[in-house]
């Protein structure tokens, strides 16, 4: 498994930092948040998109995926939300990212039935666009439809190989589906898996890997059970816990025990 860490851990700071904290720490690559405060997002131009890439590059590090923010199953026009999705699936092409995120975002304004039926609606439309695009677009387990279960009711009818799913750990643990259950719903769908951990369901701060309540351990060992190859990253949500201790403290202890549990064989 290769190993990588979101820059929602460390909010609009610049690339060649970003790439710093990557190359000195150990981490394989690097998820990016797509948004207009960060260096990264849909509104760069060609040459900045190839600057970007070639960073990247020049450093050995890989760009896992672009973060975006669009809600596939929240009401209203798809239009505006098709929108968004292709303008991360070129950003994500221009960078050579694999894959794009996507929340669910059903919302209580609808039934169950309708957001599902919503959701894969459009992201069954914005698969041929990220065919074209060479890009993966992920549905995370996330707000309403925070479980393995949830999102691959939506997965199974868009039936497309260029929409899969993003499993977050703590969204699942949250909903209480076992780590089983999870992989079990997910494993035809994985795209890649975020790690992160919490001191309780009540007390969501981020947390050191390793230091809270969530089952990292029982999630890797299934993954290495399950020969599953594929990206862990780290997502330490500092963005939006400013009380949060820096995520820079923390990275080397993390890719050390995110390292340790993927090479336990025992």
């Amino acid at each position: 498994m290769k190993l990588a860490f979101s820059t929602l851990g460390v909010p609009g700071l610049p690339l060649p930092d970003v790439l710093r904290l990557a190359t000195t720490h150990g981490y394989h690559g690097v998820e990016l948040r797509a948004h207009p405060e960060e260096p990264v997002h849909p509104g760069l131009g060609l040459v900045e998109r190839a600057d970007v890439a070639a960073s990247f590059k020049s450093a050995g590090v890989e760009i896992l995926g672009i973060a975006g923010y669009a809600q596939v199953a929240a009401p209203g026009d798809d239009e505006p939300v098709l929108d968004e999705i292709r303008s991360l699936v070129s950003l994500a092409r221009d960078l050579g990212a694999p894959f794009v995120r996507v929340f669910p975002g059903g919302g209580t304004e609808q039934s169950a039935d309708e957001a599902d039926a919503t959701a894969a609606r459009r992201l069954g439309t914005a698969a041929r666009h990220a065919a074209d695009a060479g890009v993966r677009i992920l549905l995370e387990t996330h707000d309403s439809h925070r479980t393995g279960a949830d999102v691959t009711r939506i997965l199974g009818t868009v039936g497309h190989r260029q929409v899969g799913a993003l499993w977050d750990v703590m969204h699942t643990w949250l909903g209480g589906e076992p780590v089983t259950d999870t992989f079990a719903a997910l494993s035809p769908y994985l795209g890649y898996v975020q790690v992160k951990d919490i001191a309780s369901a009540d007390d969501t701060t981020p947390l050191p890997l390793g230091t809270g309540t969530l089952p990292l351990a029982e999630c890797v060992a299934l993954l290495h059970q399950e020969n599953w190859d594929g990206w862990l990253c780290w997502e330490y949500e500092k963005r939006w816990y400013e009380e949060a201790a820096p995520l820079s403290d923390s990275l080397g202890a993390g890719r050390e025990l995110l390292t340790r549990l993927v090479t336990r064989t025992d």
